[in-house]
């Protein structure tokens, strides 16, 4: 049974930073592209970023590139996002999720998804 669970999000104040992880069970973390996505109240779940499953090729939207960091810890079968100098935009649900996609931010072409971790940035 694949099962994806996010954690580490949170409160933090604006040029705070926060790791978030993605715990992969029922494949190893490497099998499948991992991407991660927001959503923010009243927008549409966006792409944040993707690590890819072949080569470990890394993908970032423009709003987050130099700030935010994604990898993959094959040991530990989990993906990590380390997100710096937070904005209050950046607040959102971040959900990670596993699959086999064409384009990295197509949040159509995933086939699993975590159950998501709220960040807030605020001061």
């Amino acid at each position: 049974q694949v099962q994806l669970v996010e954690s580490g999000g949170g409160l933090v104040q604006p040029g705070g930073s926060l790791r978030l992880s993605c715990a992969a069970s029922g494949f190893t973390s490497d099998y499948y592209a991992i991407g991660w996505f927001r959503q923010a109240p009243g927008k549409e779940r966006e792409g944040v970023s993707c690590i890819s499953s072949s080569d470990g090729s890394t993908y970032y939207a423009d709003s987050v590139k130099g700030r935010f960091t994604i990898s993959r810890d094959n040991a530990k079968n989990t993906v990590y996002l380390q997100m710096n100098s937070l904005k209050p935009e950046d607040t959102a649900v971040y959900y990670c999720a596993a699959g086999d996609p064409h384009s990295w931010d197509a949040a159509l072409e995933y086939n699993y998804w975590g159950q998501g971790t709220q960040v807030t940035v605020s001061s």
